[in-house]
């Protein structure tokens, strides 16, 4: 069965970090673009950051530019996301897809910053 699988969130004080990562069963990630994606009670899902196929060419949202990387391995195998001076605003469950998103969702996993 193909999914994506995310693993990596918690708890976390404002101020603090994460690093979620993104495996696929039943298919690998060489083929596509991959993107972070999040979800916060009662809003949208957003792209919050994205990384070509090849070249490495990477995209962030503004609220997140400057605390967020995205990277892949050079396998192409996982696609990670640290993620540094956490705000409570970060609050969701977070999503791997590729960019646009093509694939089944995952089950996402909960980041949640408070003190």
């Amino acid at each position: 069965q193909e999914q994506l699988v995310e693993s990596g969130g918690g708890l976390v004080q404002p101020g603090g970090s994460l690093t979620l990562s993104c495996a696929a069963s039943g298919f690998t990630l060489d083929y596509f673009a991959m993107g972070w994606f999040r979800q916060a009670p009662g809003k949208e899902r957003e792209l919050v950051a994205a990384i070509s196929l090849s070249l490495g060419v990477t995209y962030y949202r503004d609220s997140v530019k400057g605390r967020f990387t995205i990277s892949r391995d050079n396998a192409k195998i996982t696609v990670s996301l640290q993620m540094n001076s956490l705000k409570p605003e970060d609050t969701a469950v977070y999503y791997c897809n590729s960019n646009p998103p093509r694939r089944a969702w995952g089950q996402g996993t909960q980041v949640t910053v408070s003190s």
